[in-house]
C-alpha cells in the first residue's frame, strides 16, 4: 500500500482542509505515515496570512531534499494558501515539486497524484470552484477525537485592506444547510461532543436548506444545537460588522454555545479601521460586545490585534490601548503589520520604525496578559465543566482538557475519560495553564 506523509501550517480552516484531504487520500487506498522518507506522497499544506511565508514554504521543502528525506520517485505536492497565490511559481523555485493545489481543490489531489506518476506531467490546480470539493470528499472520521472543526462557508468577499485570503481561497460562499448537519451527525456518532464551525466569516453566513430558503447563522447555531449528541459549540472567525441581534440572542438561548468567543477588532482607532476596510468603528465593536455581556455576562472574549499598521500614529495606538482596557480582553492573537502580495495596505507608505512598532506590541500584550491571568485568578476554587482532550503533554498520569472559556486544564484522572466531559475543580493557576482535582461525584 502506498503512503503519504501531510505536514500543515496556519489556520484552523487549513486543519479542517487537512483532515479531509486525509480522509480522501485514506479512502483512496493511501496509508498516511508519520516518517517522511516513507511517503510515496508529501503534501504541504500551507498559509499565507504572515510575511515571508513563501520563503519558510521553500525553505522546509529545500530542507526535506538537503536532508534526503524524500524517497525516490516521491510525488511532492503543496497546497494551500501560499500554493493558491504563487501558483506556477511554485514549480518554478521548487523543481521537486509536481503539484500545486488550492484550497478549494483538495478533493483533486489523488487524481493529480495519479496523472504525475502516470505521465509525470507536473500539475497546477487554484481554481476556485466553490462548493465541488464538498462533493467529492468522503464522510468526515473523527481518529478518536472529541471535538472537530466543521467548515460552513469558504472564501472572503469583505476585502480588509491587509488581507490576501479573497485572493487565495477566493469569494464567500456557504454550504446547504442539510451538507453542515449531516457531516455533524455523522461525527456525533463517533463521539464527537464538541463542534468548532469554521469560516472566514461564519457571521455571513446564507446557505440554503432543502426548499431553497436562506438559512442564517443565527438560524444554523439553532439546528446544530438540535443535533443528539452536540454539548458544546464554539465558532470562528467573526466579524463585528455582520454580528446580528439574532446571534446575540442565540447565546441566550442555547447553552451548548461555549462561554467564550474569537471576535476580531485589529485596532483601536476609528482612522485605522477604516484604512484598514473592516466596515465598523470602536463604538460598534464595543456595543456587540456589551450586548452579548447582556445576555452572558460572564462571557471570555479573545480578539486579533495588528500592531503597525501604515500611518498608525501614537494617538492610534493609544486609542488601542484604550479599547484594551475598556473591553478587557481574555487573551489576543496580535502581529506586527506585515505587508501580503496585491493588497492595497502594501501600497500605503509606513514610515513608523519597527523598533517602535516592537514596543506597541510589547506593551499591547503585557497588557492583554496581565487581564488573562486576572481572568485565570478569578477561576481558582470554582467547579468547570472540562471536555477530556488526552493525556497531560508533561505528565502522562494525568489528564489534559479544556474549560467552557478555553482554558487548558492538568488533572488526576483515568484515561478512560478521554473524550468525555468531567467537572474539574480548579486549584491552582499557572502562567499558561490551570491544575484542577476531578469531582468524583460528577454533577
Amino acid at each position: 500500500m502506498n503512503k503519504f506523509f501531510i505536514q500543515t501550517w496556519g489556520c484552523q480552516m487549513n486543519e479542517y482542509d487537512s483532515s479531509r484531504l486525509i480522509d480522501l487520500m485514506i479512502n483512496t487506498g493511501y496509508e498516511q505515515t508519520e516518517d517522511i522518507t516513507e511517503a510515496d506522497v508529501v503534501i504541504l499544506v500551507t498559509c499565507a496570512i504572515r510575511e515571508k511565508a513563501q520563503d519558510k514554504v521553500f525553505n522546509q521543502l529545500f530542507s526535506w531534499q538537503h536532508k534526503k528525506q524524500y524517497k525516490e520517485g516521491a510525488v511532492i505536492c503543496v497546497g494551500g494558501c501560499v500554493a493558491s497565490q504563487e501558483g506556477e511559481a511554485v514549480l518554478k523555485r521548487a523543481p521537486m515539486v509536481s503539484v500545486v493545489f488550492g484550497p478549494q481543490t483538495i478533493h483533486r489531489v489523488p487524481n493529480m497524484v495519479e496523472k504525475v506518476v502516470s505521465t509525470g506531467e507536473r500539475l497546477v490546480d487554484v481554481s476556485f470552484p466553490e462548493v465541488e470539493k464538498f462533493d467529492f470528499l468522503p464522510s468526515p472520521k473523527s481518529r478518536g477525537h472529541a471535538t472537530a472543526f466543521v467548515t460552513i462557508m469558504e472564501g472572503c468577499s469583505n476585502f480588509c485592506s491587509y488581507c490576501v485570503v479573497p485572493y487565495t481561497r477566493g469569494a464567500e460562499f456557504s454550504r446547504n444547510l442539510r451538507e453542515i448537519l449531516d457531516e455533524i451527525r455523522t461525527l456525533t456518532a463517533q463521539g464527537v461532543k464538541e463542534i468548532n464551525l469554521i469560516g472566514q466569516n461564519v457571521n455571513s453566513y446564507n446557505g440554503k436548506d432543502e426548499d431553497g430558503n436562506t438559512v442564517t447563522f443565527a438560524e444554523l447555531l439553532y439546528h446544530v444545537a438540535g443535533i443528539e449528541g452536540v454539548e458544546r459549540i464554539r465558532f470562528t472567525t467573526s466579524n463585528p460588522h455582520d454580528f446580528t441581534d439574532e446571534i446575540i440572542q442565540a447565546f441566550a438561548d442555547l447553552p451548548q454555545i461555549a462561554n467564550a468567543i474569537h471576535l476580531p477588532v485589529q485596532n483601536g482607532s476609528d482612522r485605522i479601521l477604516k484604512a484598514m476596510n473592516r466596515k465598523y468603528d470602536r463604538n460598534r465593536y464595543i456595543d456587540v460586545v456589551t450586548r452579548l455581556r447582556q445576555v452572558r455576562p460572564d462571557i471570555y472574549i479573545s480578539t486579533d490585534f495588528i500592531v503597525g499598521f501604515p500611518g498608525e500614529t501614537d494617538e492610534d495606538f493609544e486609542q488601542t490601548m484604550d479599547l484594551i482596557e475598556t473591553v478587557k480582553f481574555d487573551q489576543s492573537f496580535s502581529f506586527i503589520y506585515s505587508p501580503r502580495p496585491n493588497t492595497p495596505a502594501a501600497k500605503m507608505e509606513d514610515k513608523t520604525p519597527l523598533m517602535t512598532k516592537k514596543e506597541r506590541l510589547y506593551r499591547l500584550q503585557a497588557a492583554i496578559n496581565n487581564q488573562a491571568q486576572q481572568y485565570s485568578r478569578e477561576m481558582l476554587g470554582s467547579v468547570q465543566k472540562v471536555l477530556v482532550d488526552g493525556l497531560s503533554v508533561r505528565d502522562a498520569e494525568e489528564l489534559s482538557g479544556r474549560t467552557d472559556n478555553n482554558r487548558t486544564v492538568n488533572f488526576k484522572g483515568s484515561p478512560e475519560l478521554i473524550g468525555s466531559f468531567v467537572y474539574v475543580k480548579i486549584t491552582d493557576v499557572l502562567t499558561h495553564t490551570l491544575r484542577g482535582e476531578l469531582i468524583e461525584e460528577q454533577q
